[in-house]
């Protein structure tokens, strides 16, 4: 039995609801789906499907190993594309939270931008001058000016001058501040 292609058709059937479906997308027959189903549950000893003729439910164990499957598969594909493309692909989505004056001006058109590089993950930004709880509201990310009050978060400056943005000292390879942006040294982000 290949354990990945039986992963595959297991996660197929479950989503799509049905055999036929599942075997359609596969193009194969609905009875090779039955039949690595059938040797996938005997490998594991264990009922995850509940098949009539009308319709398939998930058992409960069917339902967890579904979660740990779809887990699996995807970081089966993560890794796979980590090393065919160059990187993995940036998927999913982002929770920010900013003050509104600056996230306006200067947060809102980086996500756009952001967005346009990696269409695959959708943001919320939150703009408010409330303090959030980061963890506790669920932000990935949050944006604030001024001092850091809670050393066990971890921070990045953006020291700024009349509104213009300063590499920090360390960017500068220990050499003087430069004077103005174009003697700036190659910056990576």
């Amino acid at each position: 039995m290949d354990k990945l292609k039986a992963f595959e058709s297991f996660v197929s059937v479950a989503t799509r609801g049905s055999l036929t479906a599942a075997a359609k997308a596969e193009g194969v027959a609905p009875a090779i789906m039955g039949r690595r189903l059938d040797a996938l549950e005997a490998h594991l000893g264990v009922k995850l499907l509940v098949r009539t003729t009308r319709r398939i439910a998930l058992t409960h164990e069917g339902s967890a190993f579904l979660e740990d499957c779809q887990r699996l598969l995807a970081d089966l594909a993560n890794a796979e594309a980590s090393v065919s493309a160059g990187g993995v692909k940036a998927s999913g989505h982002l929770r920010i939270t900013a003050p509104a004056g600056f996230g306006r001006r200067h947060v809102a058109p980086l996500v756009a931008k952001f967005r346009a590089h990696h269409a695959d993950v959708t943001i919320t930004l939150n703009l408010s001058d409330r303090v959030v709880d980061v963890a506790g509201e669920g932000f990935d990310c949050a944006v604030r000016v001024g001092d850091l009050p809670d050393s066990s978060r971890s921070a990045c400056g953006w020291p700024t001058t009349g509104g213009c943005v300063w590499p920090r000292r360390s960017t500068c390879n220990g050499t003087a501040r430069p004077k103005t942006p174009a003697n700036w040294p190659n910056l990576t982000a």
